[in-house]
């Protein structure tokens, strides 16, 4: 899975990526114009795996991952210039997500582009680029289907261009009353249609507020953000990217010194997850403690693909116990002797922090 850092110039997003993901990307008052993007992997912090480990004490321990994608050369105006460009579009629409970072703290040694800092006014400026992005796409799909519905066709060919050119048109009239396709109520087989099209205004959205050092930890204090599978942050980005860097002693000593439970960043990064609509299984043992990725909903069988293709193509049984009654146990074995652990077919829905092991034949 991935996720975009956008923002406009000077909105601190490179602070924020070298943030999230320990690097050290150049962060300069500057903006290069140019389609630029630097790409990191980080773990998804969990306490259930650190859990799970001291219980097991394997021999690994592996967290559930995603990559973040630094994407530099968003402007205001840019989509009014014929939309984004084709390695600019393509970099945005790879990403499963966008996080919007957005500044709210004023600095003299970096002025801000519009000449002064607005939170609001610029996630708004940001949020029409891509929305003009989408409607373009939607224009010219909408050209090309009112023409072949002009043509003689066959039925089935005519009855499925119609359902995209209503659906297609549907989509149009929200974007133009400024409503993103993500707010759009649309059936599962409709979502699926509008997939293959990358719309920007579909992904779901994390803004990040840079509030500075001294700004307010509140959202509404800076933005109203009402829409679906979206969320909002206050984060302090210089100083999220100076604890990033430390060793982890030294990190553990910084935050109990001013009483931070962990860094925002942990938080910003479950949240991205969760936007996502991903959850995690974990598999144990002597051998690993892991976490495995699978969207909300999976089934069974689904979890075993994603551990192994032979595991879900061979799938006989899966061993399930909740984390939670896995931890009160104590132990496997104890689970066990509880009637805890159950053994679950292939249609079973997996809940998140289920522990599998999966029984199969190939």
């Amino acid at each position: 899975m991935q996720v975009g850092i956008v923002g406009l110039p000077n909105s601190t997003k490179t602070t924020i990526f070298n943030a999230l993901t320990r690097s050290r990307e150049e962060t300069a008052p500057f903006s290069t114009g140019q389609v630029e993007m630097n790409s990191a992997t980080v773990m998804v912090p969990d306490p259930r795996v650190d859990q799970l480990s001291a219980m097991f004490r394997p021999r690994k321990t592996t967290y559930a991952h995603f990559q973040y994608n630094d994407i530099a050369g968003l402007r205001i105006g840019i989509g009014r210039e014929g939309g984004l460009s084709g390695p600019l579009f393509n970099a945005i629409a790879q990403n499963d997500a966008l996080l919007h970072v957005v500044r709210a703290f004023e600095d003299e040694r970096v002025p801000h582009p519009n000449g002064g800092v607005d939170p609001a006014r610029d996630l708004a400026a940001l949020d029409f680029e891509f929305l003009f992005s989408d409607l373009l796409i939607l224009e010219r799909r909408l050209e090309r289907l009112q023409n072949d519905l002009a043509k003689r066709s066959d039925a089935a060919d005519r009855q499925a261009n119609q359902a995209e050119h209503d659906l297609l048109l549907r989509a149009k009239e929200a974007l133009e009353q400024e409503t993103p396709i993500r707010d759009m109520d649309l059936t599962p087989e409709e979502e699926k249609r509008l997939r293959g099209f990358q719309f920007l205004t579909a992904k779901p959205a994390l803004v990040v507020l840079n509030v500075g050092d001294e700004g307010s930890d509140r959202p509404g204090d800076y933005v109203s953000y009402p829409h679906r599978r979206s969320g909002v942050i206050c984060l302090r980005g210089a100083l999220e990217m100076e604890i990033a860097q430390l060793e982890a002693e030294e990190m553990a000593l910084f935050l109990a010194g001013y009483g931070i439970e962990e860094p925002g960043l942990n938080r910003m990064i479950r949240l991205s997850y969760d936007l996502l609509g991903l959850q995690s299984f974990f598999t144990v043992g002597e051998d690993e403690v892991r976490a495995w990725t699978i969207p909300q909903g999976a089934s069974a069988v689904e979890a075993a693909g994603a551990i192994h293709s032979d595991l879900a193509r061979g799938f006989i049984r899966a061993e399930t116990v909740g984390y939670q009654d896995l931890v009160e146990s104590g132990s496997l074995a104890e689970a066990r002797k509880r009637g805890l652990v159950r053994l679950e077919g292939r249609d079973h829905i997996v809940q998140n922090g289920d522990i599998l092991s999966i029984r199969f034949n190939v």
